[in-house]
């Protein structure tokens, strides 16, 4: 037992357990177990063992010297007989006698350090003569030779007069019961656990655009339910939200498209002079510009997420660019499916092109999965834009260029909706450099 002293339970159990929760609980549950059993163990090993030991070191002392109090009042070859009997049917002990012998002066190593201290302090209490323990098999016998005057005197004493079994009792007693009450708490840990993993399902579905289960319920501890109360409600807030943001947009596109519809017919009415031709060009990039604020706007509207073949998806995109003379090269490893708002994601991914031949003569699309992500990517041998700017690109209304005309810069939306998209998904859109020489954007959506 002594290495049990420098054993750390909690040390042992953080390497063993993983960090979750439920390991943490578990740790918080078992190691006053442990350590309620170590110092259980160290009482027992330190205080019952040793007083078991000695008394039964004394014992077996103090019949040895009664057997030689006995063999000094009749030493003869008949009283020798008679009390190595009687040893035998009152102690157990074996007697045997080894006339003219002496005891060899090298001494034995030690077999067993706590039975032979024992043994070794009440023998030298009771007898007065030298002795030899020999206790490498003291479960079953231990022997101990003793000089007498003429001869060495053996006793063999059976190993159940030293040794107690108690001590293989209580450690079984001790590793069962605390195998059987670690079940149990892990058997309880896990139905507390349970739960909290649900919530946690259900919230990443939902921060997902993942259909979900609408009547989520939790079980589980008070705390738990609350948890998941919470979050349906706040599922409810949010989605009213949208409904409420979608319906009034709804009506702020009718109401703004009206007026420009008018506008335009007036237009049309009034012949093609120059000044008429330059309001035409405005109200058409009035047009352009109220759509793509709604589309911000707008973001990813009610269009639920199915599962879908993201290649498939991938290639109609990539083909309509081609239609429309657009140089592009596209590589998709092998089919993809995954949950999403194919519309969404289309309008993403064709925000992404449009904004590469804006500026390049030629776009490469590849796409496949990167561990538990899809990854798109979309290279052109473009200008680029420069690394510290990289991030402000996708703020609403950014543009590199200054200018406000559509035909260089864009209304500074596209890569702003291709990122709020993404990330409604639970992925993102990143800008790196692209080894063709322009800008790399990196579409990563969770599988």
């Amino acid at each position: 037992m002594a290495g049990l002293s420098n054993w750390n339970p909690l040390l042992l159990l953080k390497r063993v357990l993983p960090r979750t929760l439920f390991a943490r609980s578990l740790l918080i549950i078992v190691s006053p177990l442990v350590l309620l059993q170590l110092i259980s163990a160290h009482i027992f090993y330190d205080r019952h063992w040793d007083t078991i030991t000695r008394r039964l070191s004394s014992s077996i002392a103090g019949d040895i010297s009664m057997v030689l109090d006995e063999l000094r009042e009749d030493s003869s070859l008949e009283g020798q007989a008679r009390l190595i009997a009687r040893a035998d049917r009152i102690f157990r002990f074996g007697v045997y006698m080894k006339p003219n012998a002496i005891l060899p002066n090298e001494i034995k190593p030690v077999e067993n350090a706590r039975i032979d201290r024992f043994l070794t302090i009440a023998l030298q209490e009771r007898i007065n003569r030298p002795f030899l323990i020999d206790t490498s098999d003291f479960k079953e016998q231990v022997v101990i030779d003793i000089q007498l005057a003429d001869a060495v005197m053996r006793v063999v004493a059976p190993g159940d007069r030293l040794f107690s079994s108690t001590t293989y009792i209580f450690l079984l007693w001790m590793v069962g019961s605390s195998l059987i009450l670690f079940a149990i708490a892990s058997v309880f840990m896990r139905n507390q656990i349970r739960p909290i993993r649900r919530l946690a399902r259900a919230a990443d579905s939902f921060g997902k655009g993942r259909p979900a289960d609408e009547d989520f319920r939790s079980g589980g501890a008070t705390e738990v339910r609350q948890a998941a109360t919470a979050f349906n409600l706040m599922r409810e807030r949010i989605r009213r939200q949208i409904r409420q943001r979608t319906d009034m947009l709804s009506g702020v596109s009718h109401d703004l498209r009206t007026p420009l519809t008018r506008m335009k017919l007036q237009l049309a009415m009034l012949g093609d002079e120059p000044e008429i031709g330059e309001l035409k060009a405005d109200v058409a990039e009035m047009e352009r510009m109220i759509e793509g604020y709604l589309t911000f706007a707008r973001g990813e509207g009610d269009e639920p997420a199915v599962e879908t073949d993201l290649t498939s998806l991938v290639e109609d995109v990539v083909n309509g660019w081609r239609r429309n003379g657009g140089a592009i090269d596209s590589h998709v490893e092998g089919r993809l499916q995954a949950w999403l708002r194919p519309n969404a994601i289309k309008r993403c991914l064709d925000n992404l092109i449009a904004n590469a031949n804006r500026y390049a003569e030629h776009i490469w699309v590849n796409a496949g999965k990167r561990g538990a992500e899809t990854e798109i990517v979309i290279d052109d041998d473009g200008p680029g834009i420069p690394e510290n700017m990289r991030e402000d690109v996708f703020r609403p209304f950014f543009r590199p260029d200054e200018s406000r005309n559509p035909e260089t810069g864009g209304t500074g939306l596209g890569l702003a909706i291709a990122r709020d998209i993404a990330r409604a998904h639970g992925g993102d859109v990143v800008l790196e450099s692209s080894p063709h020489g322009g800008l790399r954007a990196v579409i990563r959506l969770p599988i």
